[in-house]
């Protein structure tokens, strides 16, 4: 099982071993389930990007393929967070923490929320921790429906085609492909940069 989970939070290896299958599970996963905060989402979707510049018989689609089936992913992901959250309710934020979830999470992205409104679902898209609870959140204060849709959408799109497209372009040159390693541990540093900043904040404000 630990090996498994290492393999999960190692985006070559959910390529290598799960092609195109288990890549679309980890970007629903992160955007759908509590769970999904840990999983490689960012850098995934970059490194499947250069995967289709380079090779596209590994996953067998080509760039605009990936990015509809991706987004569907990440698209099917929001929608199943926002109905669990609109069936668990404000009792959530009363769950004691566990291995898995922690209620801090939950509170950094309600004041990511309280700051941004819906314009969340679509920002917080780049952003590890807030893009797992943002259509979380979304289901517990009862977002209206179709305007959740809308951002969500949105949201997918610009995050899938983003990362991807630029994984893509920057796929073909051997410099990015020789040092994938330290583009994933950027990717993961600027990212994490204003989830911190925004838990500082609402650590401040208490």
């Amino acid at each position: 099982m630990l090996e498994f989970l290492k393999q999960l939070t190692d985006p070559q290896s959910i390529i290598h071993y799960g092609g195109l299958a288990l890549l679309l599970f980890v970007v629903f996963a992160e955007t759908g389930l509590l769970i999904g905060f840990f999983l490689p989402g960012d850098s995934l979707i970059f490194i499947s990007g250069m995967i289709c510049a380079t090779s596209e018989e590994v996953l067998g689609l080509d760039i605009f393929s990936l990015i509809i089936s991706l987004s569907l992913a990440a698209i099917i992901g929001n929608i199943f967070g926002y109905w669990f959250g609109y069936k668990i309710g404000p009792p959530l934020f009363k769950r004691e923490d566990t291995l898995i979830f922690k209620k801090k999470y939950l509170e950094i992205t309600q004041e990511f929320y309280t700051k941004n409104g819906g314009k969340t679902l679509i920002m917080g898209r780049f952003l590890p921790i807030i893009r797992t609870f943002a259509p979380i959140l979304a289901g517990v204060i009862k977002v209206d429906f179709k305007k959740f849709m809308l951002y969500n959408i949105a949201g997918a799109f610009c995050w899938i085609s983003l990362l991807s497209g630029i994984g893509f372009k920057l796929g073909k040159y051997y410099w990015v492909q020789k040092n994938i390693g330290y583009i994933v541990i950027f990717l993961i540093c600027i990212t994490m940069i204003p989830v911190f900043i925004t838990y500082k904040k609402q650590k401040k404000g208490k």
